[in-house]
């Protein structure tokens, strides 16, 4: 190691003793004293090259950069950093709108129609609550072309008592209702030729209805025993008449073999009388019993849900003193085709129906107090049909029927007697009677339901029946087409508006004379004819503005478009109506 070091000193020694002596050489060789210039140097512009701004590279090699890795070595540290808790931003709150338990409406409008209603809500305790309510609609009438008095009356009061408990829940109820009509109904071609003038003006056809009622409801959370209501019903009339209706419904679910049966069991009694009958005085009475169960057993399997079942019923004629028993199907079934978008469903159901002298009045005010009351044997209704939503705002149904009806009832103009003077003020074919049919219907009915962010809401639905009846020659007064369509908007937080509009078609009716009574009735008179009512259409509308939480005022209309139409024979409706009010709303 040290002989090459010395080695290496050496060389170094002797270059650079080289390198000064070859100076030294060069040194002598100058000549210092005298320079001779002999022309001065002229550059020419092939003397001069452009720099480039990226040289050539001459390396036999170029070099690539190479890549460079970041690497941390990271390990924990203590830390006594804390965050600070996240707030959140502030978003403006729209006021909560204020919900009150009680409201007072009163309205005023044209034919002096005057419409009140009152309803109550308190809160006794703890699932604890009494509600009542009160309502008044009455016009003096006035419609043009009627000669005896056409006004009418409609007061009533409802009560409850609802208590919740922790296994329960039932309720009490109760209430009063007195209502008041006129057989206005006369047929004006015979005003001043078979019915006198003078008889006309002193014809008092002012008759009423009072319905009183208490009732009750139960609903058990827990049990085979789920449920029951029960109500009592008298109803009756100034002119004599009366009836009494106690019916109670239970729900049982009765376990069989691990599966479950959803019973309904059925007891109504009903029985009433009239004074006398439409042609002589003598009385008419009825009395009617029905038991009814009926058991159902559900199958649910993937999108199939079906209800398998039956009913049977046991009929008590007391009047007749007849007992029989009818056994009806009871099966129902629905199927999701696409979700919610497409649901088929079918039904084939019966049950005996018990008509009343309630229900008759109901449907018709007009009726005579002359009624042969019986129940309506509906041996079958058949329905198949689809529904589904199209949106979450949108739903609809489609859907074609079939039912076949034994005693089914008609209402039917009532004929005036011939030949003899009239005792009633409902015997000059200004009311009502009932007959009955055995009835075969084919129906066809369509809806659309639209509830867009509950500002709006549109409801459209048509219906089509077709009839065929085995001893009248016709289905009197029951239309072929009747359509509606319901809409509520709210406008803005202020205004809000509404209308609906009902459209019925073509009805026939019987007009004319009864011979019954008379042997000697002339054959050239053509004792009764079938006229046919025409259609109508009945517009309502309603517009109201919120003063503020409390107080509202309304504006409505109705039969904006009709006009004067018949909804029964004879009976013309008060023409276009005009009524305003206000409501406020209130907490004890």
């Amino acid at each position: 190691m040290f002989n090459r070091k010395k080695q290496i000193i050496l060389l170094i020694a002797s270059i650079v003793t080289t390198i000064m002596v070859a100076q030294e050489r060069e040194q002598d060789t100058l000549n210092p004293d005298v320079i001779n210039v002999i022309k001065p140097y002229t550059p020419s512009i092939s003397d001069a090259f452009k720099v480039k701004e990226s040289p050539t590279i001459d390396d036999d090699q170029t070099q690539t950069k190479k890549e460079i890795e970041y690497n941390i070595f990271s390990f924990p540290v203590a830390s006594t950093f804390t965050p600070a808790k996240g707030k959140a931003a502030v978003v403006d709150k729209t006021k909560k709108v204020k919900l009150y338990d009680n409201y007072a409406s009163l309205g005023f409008g044209s034919y002096t129609t005057i419409l009140g209603e009152v309803y109550l809500n308190h809160e006794l305790g703890r699932g604890e609550n009494i509600t009542a309510y009160v309502g008044h609609h009455s016009s003096s009438g006035n419609i043009d072309g009627n000669f005896v008095d056409d006004n009418f009356l409609d007061s009533k009061i409802d009560l409850s008592y609802t208590k919740r408990e922790r296994d329960l829940t039932w309720m009490l109820n109760g209430g009063f209702q007195l209502q008041k009509y006129n057989w206005y109904g006369l047929p004006t071609f015979l005003v001043g030729t078979e019915i006198p003038l003078e008889t006309v003006n002193g014809l008092d056809v002012g008759h009423n209805f009072t319905n009183a009622y208490i009732g009750g409801d139960i609903e058990f959370n827990d049990g085979i025993f789920k449920g029951a209501n029960v109500l009592f019903r008298r109803f009756g009339d100034n002119q004599g008449s009366g009836e009494n209706r106690f019916k109670i419904k239970g729900f049982v679910d009765v376990p069989v073999n691990n599966e479950t049966l959803n019973t309904e069991i059925k007891l109504d009694y009903l029985s009433g009388s009239f004074e006398r009958n439409y042609f002589n005085t003598n009385e008419l009475n009825y009395s009617n019993f029905q038991v009814a169960i009926s058991p159902t057993y559900q199958l649910k399997q993937d999108d199939l849900t079906v209800d398998l079942g039956a009913t049977v019923t046991f009929l008590n004629d007391g009047e007749a003193g007849e007992n029989k028993f009818y056994i009806y199907p009871n099966v129902s079934a629905t199927y999701r085709v696409l979700d919610e978008t497409v649901i088929a469903f079918g039904s084939i159901k019966g049950e005996l129906l018990q008509n009343s002298y309630y229900d008759y009045a109901t449907l018709n005010p007009f009726v005579s107090p002359t009624l042969f009351i019986v129940p309506t044997d509906q041996q079958y209704n058949a329905t198949v049909g689809i529904k589904g939503k199209l949106s979450n705002a949108l739903n609809y149904a489609v859907s074609a029927s079939y039912k076949s009806e034994k005693d089914k009832a008609l209402f039917q103009n009532n004929l005036m007697p011939y030949g003899f003077a009239s005792e009633e003020a409902y015997q000059y074919g200004n009311s009502f009677g009932v007959v009955y049919d055995d009835v075969s219907t084919f129906g066809f009915s369509g809806e659309l339901n639209v509830d867009i962010n509950r500002n709006f809401t549109l409801g459209v639905k048509g219906e089509y029946f077709s009839y065929n009846t085995k001893a009248q020659e016709e289905a009197w007064n029951l239309p072929e087409l009747k359509a509606s369509i319901f809409m509520d908007y709210q406008i803005t937080n202020q205004w809000f508006a509404g209308a609906n509009v009902f459209y019925t078609g073509e009805r026939k009716a019987l007009i004319g004379f009864n011979d019954v009574m008379n042997p000697d009735f002339p054959t050239f008179i053509n004792a009764t004819q079938t006229v046919v009512l025409g259609d109508y259409l009945d517009l309502n509308a309603h517009v109201g503005y919120h003063l503020n939480d409390r107080w509202s005022v309304f504006l409505k209309g109705n039969n904006l478009v009709e006009g004067t139409y018949n909804k029964w024979l004879n009976t013309r409706v008060q023409s276009f109506q005009a009524l305003a009010g206000a409501t406020y709303k209130f907490d004890f």
